[in-house]
C-alpha cells in the first residue's frame, strides 16, 4: 500500500468550530487493514481519533502525532431486514455501522425504513464512532440504550469484538477511549406499517425541541461543558453558567449565546484560543458563583505539554 495514498502532513483539521490549527499527519485510510498498517508504521506516536469534529476545538498550534479519520469506514448492513415485507409485529433488526458513518444521515435514514430506536438522538452531529466514543445523548435518550456490541481495535492494531456489557457506559462517557472503534452492531425494531408514523413524529419533535432550545444555525459545537452533579443530582451548566450571568459574554470572535448558555459560537475570524479563554472565563464566573468548576464536554486537542484551561493539559 502507497500510504502516500491515504496520508496527508500539516493537515487542517475540520471542525464545527471552524477553527484551530492543523495536524501533523493526517490519515484517512479506507479499510480496517489499512488502519492497522498505519498504526503500525507509526508505532510509539500520539493517536487521536478525528469524527465529526462537532464538539472538538484545536489548538491554534495545531496537534503532533498521527489523527486518525475514519470518514471512509462508512458502511452500513442491515440484518434481519426485509425492505419488501412490513411485519404485523415489531422485529428485531441489527444495524452494522462503521464509525465514520454520520449519525443525522443514519438516524433519517433508519426512521424512512421505519426502523425505531435511533429517533431519539436527532439534532446530534457526530459520527458513529464518536457517538459511542461520548455516548452521546441527551433528554431523550443515550446511543447506549441501542447498542449490542462494538468493534475496534487497539493502538497496537489488535482487533476486538466487545459486548455492551462489557463496556462502562455513563454519562458522556464509554470507557473505550484508549480504543479505536471501527464498527458497531445496534439493535433496531423494524415496526408494523401502522406505527411507522410515531417514530417519524417523535423524530420530528426532538428536532423541534433542539432548534428552540439551542442555537443549530450558528457554529458551534454543542454543549461546552458536563453537566456536574451537586448534591448527588446531575444538574444544568447552562442553568449555572446563566444564572452566574455569563450569556452574551464574548472574547474576540466567541461568544455565549443568548439561546442556550452551555453554547459557545464564533463569528468568521474568531480563534481556538477566544473559545479556550472564553471557557476559561466562564468556569471561573461559576466557580465564583456557585462554588463548582465546570469540566469540558467539548474534546480540546492541543500539542503535547500545552496548557488549556488551567492546570489541564490537553490529554484527548
Amino acid at each position: 500500500m502507497r500510504f502516500s495514498e491515504i496520508i496527508e502532513h500539516e493537515a487542517p483539521i475540520e471542525t464545527w468550530f471552524g477553527v484551530g490549527g492543523c495536524a501533523h499527519t493526517l490519515a484517512r485510510p479506507r479499510t480496517v487493514e489499512q488502519l492497522v498498517d498505519v498504526l503500525h508504521a507509526h508505532a510509539g506516536q500520539r493517536v487521536r481519533v478525528l469524527g465529526e469534529g462537532a464538539n472538538l476545538l484545536v489548538h491554534d498550534g495545531g496537534v503532533d502525532g498521527l489523527v486518525l479519520s475514519l470518514e471512509r469506514l462508512n458502511s452500513v448492513e442491515y440484518h434481519g431486514y426485509d425492505v419488501s415485507v412490513s411485519p404485523e409485529r415489531p422485529r428485531h433488526v441489527v444495524a452494522t455501522v462503521g464509525a465514520g458513518a454520520k449519525l443525522p444521515k443514519l438516524i433519517v435514514e433508519t426512521v424512512r425504513l421505519g426502523l425505531e430506536g435511533l429517533e431519539v438522538l436527532g439534532g446530534i452531529p457526530a459520527s458513529v464512532g464518536g457517538a459511542i466514543a461520548m455516548n452521546a445523548g441527551g433528554a431523550f435518550g443515550e446511543i447506549a440504550d441501542v447498542i449490542e456490541s462494538v468493534e475496534a481495535i487497539s493502538m497496537t492494531g489488535s482487533r476486538l469484538n466487545i459486548p455492551h456489557d462489557e463496556i462502562s457506559f455513563g454519562y458522556r462517557h464509554s470507557g473505550l477511549s484508549h480504543l479505536i472503534i471501527t464498527s458497531v452492531d445496534l439493535h433496531l425494531t423494524h415496526l408494523p406499517e401502522h406505527k411507522q408514523a410515531g417514530v417519524r413524529q417523535r423524530l420530528k419533535d426532538v428536532m423541534a425541541y433542539k432548534k428552540n432550545s439551542q442555537p443549530m444555525a450558528d457554529r458551534s459545537a454543542g454543549c461546552v461543558f458536563r453537566n456536574p452533579t451537586i448534591s448527588g443530582v446531575r444538574t444544568s451548566a447552562g442553568l449555572l453558567i446563566d444564572r452566574a450571568g455569563c450569556m452574551g459574554l464574548s472574547v474576540g470572535g466567541a461568544t455565549v449565546s443568548d439561546r442556550h448558555a452551555n453554547f459557545i459560537v464564533v463569528e468568521r475570524g474568531a480563534t481556538a484560543e477566544d473559545v479556550i479563554a472564553l471557557m476559561r472565563l466562564v468556569r471561573e464566573r461559576v466557580r465564583a458563583s456557585h462554588d463548582v468548576t465546570l469540566q469540558p464536554e467539548v474534546v480540546l486537542w492541543a500539542r503535547d505539554g500545552v496548557a488549556l484551561l488551567d492546570e489541564e493539559q490537553a490529554t484527548v
